[in-house]
């Protein structure tokens, strides 16, 4: 009698190797989670991609390859919608970076430092100085250029413009970059006092709530007037299904992307979307529940807009192309008025603001500090980069003038990053100097 072939069963992985590729995986989730909850790694990240991104634009043997990958285009085809890689990362991606946005803001306005608007009187109003500064110098060293010379000549191709197109990009330096700002007071100012920090935090807060103001209300053209319903009913979608007891996720998503469609066929930027959802979202406990809802999901999102979004977003929009670099650049009045612009004018006009609100208005600082005190931080508001590289592509059509606006940010920024980096190492060593003594 022949014996049967005996059947080999697949070898099933044990209990013991199960847990430990679980415990691998959690291991990897916590690693990220704390790149991600870190200001000066993070920031780094997006500093690297954005650099990246500008070098693959300008070197010979790259362009082709990044500018086939930028303007590959994705659809949707039955939405209609068409839209390019860069445009993606630009609406799409962004908007996860804008609901993080709304989901802070939310937090402070009710629970944070803007819901105490006494003690964040002077940050709030100085984040109005390091708006309106910046806006101005922008406008004036244009506008002076462009009488001198009869118009505004491009560097890059020697096309001129107008005054009136060039001057559109007024708002493109009154944006402060926290996470970068952030990441320069995590590496160079370890002594200095908490309240300098919560001075910078909550002013950067009030920028971003103005930068959002601005977009929606300057660069915004509005079209099919019916797709504001389709927001309003995304927004009570959203509102109704974050409230649950149960949290239905598949219609807070579908409320998400009905708002992110409405908004962009409506001609609002789509990333607004993130935002109104992040307010739309609770900032107490609901249900007997331990922490806020805002403040859980933000800690959840913020890995994917860190790690993900953000830099993939910086990737692109540095991705600015020039037929030869070389400090003709800087011949370019967009690029002198954003750099100027970012560099003095925004930590001039939160000094000026910062003393009228003290001095003339009477209210006050935190105990121990003074005007002059706050000079290293406004230093680092000038850091622009993610806001003002998306008002740069907003606020002009013309490559020409997006492409210098855009490497205006990134040179001004940098140049911001190391004057702030510079007095925050000195102004942080005196304050160890005095704890030392003490």
């Amino acid at each position: 009698m022949t014996s049967q072939p005996r059947k080999h069963r697949p070898v099933r992985p044990s209990s013991a190797s199960r847990r430990s590729k679980k415990s691998a995986f959690l291991h990897a989730i916590k690693v990220i989670k704390r790149i991600a909850a870190s200001d000066r790694i993070s920031g780094m990240i997006m500093l690297g991609a954005a650099l990246i991104g500008f070098m693959c634009a300008n070197l010979s043997f790259t362009y082709p390859a990044f500018e086939s990958l930028r303007e590959t285009v994705i659809a949707i085809p039955f939405l209609h919608l068409h839209l390019t890689v860069d445009q993606w990362a630009q609406d799409g991606l962004l908007t996860i970076f804008f609901l993080v946005v709304g989901l802070d803001l939310k937090r402070e306005l009710t629970t944070g430092s803007l819901s105490n608007m006494k003690a964040a009187a002077v940050p709030m109003i100085s984040a109005v100085g390091g708006m309106i500064a910046p806006a101005l110098i922008f406008v004036g060293i244009v506008c002076a250029w462009g009488l001198a010379s009869g118009g505004v000549e491009s560097v890059a191709n020697g096309q001129t413009f107008s005054l009136a197109q060039v001057s559109q990009g007024w708002a493109i330096p009154t944006a402060t970059d926290i996470a970068f700002s952030l990441t320069v007071l995590s590496l160079f100012a370890r002594a200095i006092p908490g309240a300098l920090r919560a001075f910078l935090m909550t002013l950067a807060t009030v920028d971003d709530l103005l930068g959002i103001i601005i977009i929606a209300v300057f660069f915004s053209e509005l079209h099919h007037g019916w797709w504001a319903f389709g927001i309003l009913a995304g927004a009570a979608l959203w509102s109704w299904s974050i409230r649950r007891r149960h949290v239905p996720w598949i219609l807070v998503v579908a409320a998400g992307m009905m708002m992110w469609f409405s908004m962009h066929e409506l001609g609002i930027h789509p990333t607004l979307s993130g935002v109104l959802a992040g307010l739309l979202t609770p900032s107490r406990p609901l249900y007997a529940e331990h922490d806020a809802r805002a403040g859980r999901y933000l800690h959840k999102i913020e890995p994917f807009s860190a790690l993900i979004a953000l830099p993939i977003f910086a990737f692109f929009a540095t991705g600015v192309h020039f037929d030869e670099l070389s400090l003709g650049l800087f011949a370019s009045p967009v690029v002198l008025g954003v750099l100027i612009a970012l560099v003095i004018g925004k930590p001039v006009g939160i000094l000026i603001f910062s003393w009228i609100s003290t001095h003339v208005l009477r209210f006050t600082l935190p105990a121990g500090l003074k005007v002059r005190d706050l000079i290293p931080v406004s230093t680092a508001c000038g850091i622009g980069f993610t806001v003002a590289f998306l008002m740069s592509s907003l606020a002009y059509s013309q490559p020409e003038l997006s492409n210098e606006a855009r490497f205006g940010v990134l040179i001004g920024s940098l140049v911001s990053a190391a004057v702030a980096s510079a007095l925050l190492k000195r102004q942080s060593d005196g304050y160890a100097r005095k704890a030392d003594e003490c």
